[in-house]
């Protein structure tokens, strides 16, 4: 009952139009209003409804930031259509009431002054007549639109058979002119052949109220408006008893009933009105019907309804929109409400923005804007519908079950293409509008618990396409490193989290962490209260990565479990980062991060404290050892950081120009000089490891020094041109320094000679495999620290430097000492990354 049919409208579309234009007209409009009921139809009868319409369905089903920019389009919309109607029912009144142009002092019925202060004023009347009504609340609302729906019945019955019983007559025309009055004859001639050929084309001329030249799409604005009633039903959500039940039903009915009588109406008027009655008198049915004040009295109800309408549906959209506290205290004010629970200040406030666009003046002047706003809410309401259907939530279930995706689809084209039509401009500066309320919400918006469309839309995506990663489809021309870092506590690894960050290179990320429980012995799981904590670290710390956390009884078997389930289908982790098992004390590099000290927050306070430097360690030195050495079995490429946490990113690659950063590459085992290789697996990765690093965004302006370790007598310029020739090959931009190291090589000879079984007897290294059986045994702490020395004597110092990582013994008693001699070789060198690569990583192919 909100929204009724309003004949005066078919005679003006069809005056202008045409009937052929006017039947297509209504059809474009029903079509498109057609698809959008169906969707919310749908979206209805999924659930419970509040208070809001439209703007409760968007917001629950795309999230905030579009339920409320919709929410605001709408509210505006609906404010707009309200003075609309008002300003349609002020010329009603003046046409019949008003004195006509050239006369000073009214005669008989025709009292009223005509001026735009004037009209304004009688507008303001009839709108305060409104606001009592919405005042009161929704149950004298619906009397009163029951009470406007028998008024409207009777007229539509008597207009309907006026057509048949009025005979033929001429009315006669008074309109203002450049010279005073022009008077002109109107002819209902009955229904005749001749006045519906007439009728049939369209002949688009001038809008007496606005002397605007109206076209098709002008025409199609002032008309869309009339249909615009489908949401008054729905804005009322709040105040309806089921409104998954009434919306579906009332709501259909009155958009087949009206598109019913449109057509009807227009047919009848085409056959009997002649063109000049139908576009210069649109309150020509006064004159042809058998009983004119029922006719006026109807026009007047049906649209004081549609204002009313409009009015309360703006109220409930503006309180729910206040409700859910998206503005803040912007709209603070419309959350108030009377003891009956009706808001009363969102109606105060929706009546004084009414009051505001009144100013216009004209209906004609605001229709392209609100049919644009309304076509916007419709588009957006589609898509809030297909964007559930397309997610396949399995929790989407409506009752109503009379669409499809297409049917969404269609609506959507259909309101985008009607609204360029009608205006390209209000079109874009409406998109426009809505684009900078999406971006305002969502950077300002608090966040909401209502379930976000667009991660139901992404894990449908992302199920697709990980289904479609076929592994036996890998190649090493687009290899990437998806890296698992275990964190121990973050408090001690945000800036070898950064780091690793920058390493990932668009690949997959995983923090991992192990919790030392027994879950047999826990009353619940106590990995999932730290999952928040963890979340925060990772959108504080702004790095892309996901966490995964597990319970094990040792950090060895947890590493295991992370290394066997992190991942899904093609992107699994296939390179270990571990920091460096030392004696150094942790620090708090947390609290000094400036996520955190720039943002004056607090550091999550899910992470406990750093251990002190007097409590013993949860991982032995043969455990550390004998992670890396599982990860080497299960084919994993493995990086251990040392002193990552003093790295200053920020400072060292902001600093002046010269001296350029640095990255130093070592790719040679310098604990197995006897194989001086820097061509096999491992050497490769751990160039292409450094190069990654070199083409993340934050290292671009460093350097690449790639040192080549040579021996006299061994050619050094023949092995520096094929090493430059390799790296051309690979598209690394490197400079290639020379490193004599003659007397470090002494070193490791001499313990050989006085070694059992000497250099001879040394397992040989397979082909395409490091092995490294028995280096603890051959290599002395005084070669590796002479090593040491030799890398720490190239200057300038780097940012970071990169290290050969040779295996771990396959004797596990060997495994301290192993772990002792990389204690040794990278003491002191600052910032380092061990690396052990067990993938060809590297390709000259095309």
């Amino acid at each position: 009952w909100a929204h009724w049919p309003l004949p005066s409208l078919a005679g003006f579309v069809v005056g202008h139009a045409g009937l052929y234009q006017a039947l297509a007209m209504f059809a474009v409009a029903y079509f498109i209003i057609g698809m959008t009921v169906l969707s919310v139809c749908a979206i209805a009868t999924n659930g419970a409804l509040d208070a809001g319409g439209a703007y409760y369905m968007i917001s629950r089903a795309l999230g905030p930031e579009f339920g409320g920019s919709i929410g605001i389009m709408f509210f505006l919309a609906n404010v707009c259509g309200s003075a609309l109607y008002v300003l349609g029912l002020v010329e009603a009144v003046v046409d019949s009431f008003g004195i006509p142009p050239g006369q000073e002092v009214g005669t008989g019925i025709h009292v009223l002054p005509q001026s735009y202060w004037y009209e304004l004023l009688y507008g303001t009347v009839l709108l305060a007549l409104c606001l009592l009504v919405c005042l009161v609340g929704a149950s004298i609302y619906a009397k009163a639109t029951f009470l406007i729906f028998l008024i409207v019945a009777a007229v539509l019955g008597t207009i309907l058979v006026s057509f048949f019983a009025t005979r033929p007559l001429k009315v006669p025309i008074r309109l203002p002119d450049v010279n005073g009055t022009e008077t002109d004859n109107g002819f209902f001639s009955g229904f005749s052949l001749s006045t519906l050929r007439d009728n049939l084309g369209g002949a688009y001329g001038v809008d007496y109220t606005t002397g605007q030249m109206m076209s098709f799409s002008s025409v199609f604005a002032v008309m869309f408006n009339g249909c615009t009633g489908i949401m008054a039903g729905s804005n009322m959500s709040g105040d309806l008893k089921r409104p998954s039940y009434s919306i579906p039903r009332g709501t259909i009915s009155a958009v087949l009933f009206t598109y019913l009588v449109y057509n009807l109406l227009a047919f009848l008027m085409c056959a009997t009105c002649n063109r000049i009655l139908l576009q210069k008198d649109y309150g020509f049915l006064r004159d042809i019907s058998i009983f004119p004040p029922l006719v006026t009295v109807g026009i007047y109800a049906a649209t004081l309804s549609a204002a009313m309408s409009n009015l309360i549906g703006a109220s409930r959209i503006l309180y729910a929109l206040a409700r859910d506290d998206l503005f803040g205290r912007a709209l603070a004010l419309a959350k108030k409400t009377s003891a009956s629970g009706n808001p009363v200040m969102a109606v105060i406030l929706s009546w004084l923005v009414v009051q505001v666009v009144l100013f216009s003046g004209k209906l004609n002047t605001i229709a392209s804007v609100v049919t644009t706003f309304f076509l916007l809410v419709y588009a957006t309401v589609n898509l809030a519908c297909l964007a559930l259907e397309w997610a396949s939530a399995p929790n989407f279930r409506p009752t109503f079950r009379y669409f499809t995706w297409h049917t969404c689809l269609l609506g959507i084209a259909g309101c985008c293409v009607m609204m360029f039509l009608i205006s390209p401009v209000s079109a874009s500066a409406s998109l426009g509008f809505l684009l900078l309320l999406l971006l305002a919400l969502h950077y300002l918006s608090p966040s909401s618990t209502w379930g976000y469309i667009s991660q139901a839309l992404i894990f449908h995506q992302v199920r697709k396409y990980l289904l479609m990663l076929d592994v036996r489809k890998d190649h090493v021309k687009f290899w990437r490193p998806q890296m698992l870092l275990m964190v121990q506590n973050p408090r001690g690894s945000s800036r070898l989290i950064d780091f690793v960050n920058d390493l990932k290179k668009s690949g997959l990320y995983v923090l991992g962490h192990v919790e030392l429980q027994d879950l047999d012995m826990l009353p619940s799981d106590p990995l999932q209260p730290q999952q928040e904590s963890w979340l925060s670290l990772v959108d504080k710390l702004n790095v892309k990565a996901f966490v995964s956390l597990t319970l094990a009884p040792s950090v060895r078997h947890g590493v295991r479990q992370l290394l066997f389930t992190s991942g899904l289908g093609g992107m699994r982790p296939n390179t270990l980062v571990l920091g460096f098992y030392d004696d150094e004390a942790p620090q708090d590099g947390l609290a000094r991060h400036p996520a955190f000290t720039s943002a004056r927050e607090e550091v999550p306070l899910g992470f406990p404290p750093l251990r002190a430097p007097t409590t013993p360690k949860l991982l032995s030195a043969r455990e550390y050892v004998g992670i890396v050495a599982d990860a080497l079995k299960m084919l994993r490429n493995v990086l251990l950081a040392r002193q990552l946490e003093s790295l200053d990113k920020a400072w060292e690659l902001r600093r002046a120009a010269s001296p350029a950063p640095t990255i130093h590459v070592w790719p040679v085992n310098l604990l197995r000089p006897d194989s001086a290789r820097y061509a096999d697996t491992c050497s490769l990765f751990l160039l292409q490891m450094a190069c990654v690093l070199n083409m993340a965004r934050a290292w671009r302006r460093a350097r690449l020094r790639l040192f080549l370790c040579v021996e006299a007598g061994t050619m050094p310029h023949a092995q520096e041109e094929k090493l430059r020739q390799l790296l051309k090959d690979l598209r690394i931009q490197a400079q290639i320094q020379l490193v004599p190291w003659d007397a470090i090589t002494r070193l490791h000879w001499q313990t050989c000679q006085g070694s059992p079984g000497g250099p001879a007897e040394e397992e040989e290294e397979e082909e395409g495999v490091v092995n490294f059986p028995t280096n603890t045994t051959q290599v002395s702490d005084e070669y590796v620290c002479a090593a040491n020395k030799l890398v720490l004597a190239q200057s300038p110092a780097p940012t970071v430097r990169f290290l050969y990582l040779p295996r771990p013994p396959a004797d596990t008693s060997l495994y301290p000492l192993y772990l002792h001699q990389l204690e040794l070789l990278t003491r002191g060198l600052g910032p380092t990354v061990l690396v052990h690569g067990v993938s060809a990583v590297t390709s000259t192919q095309l």
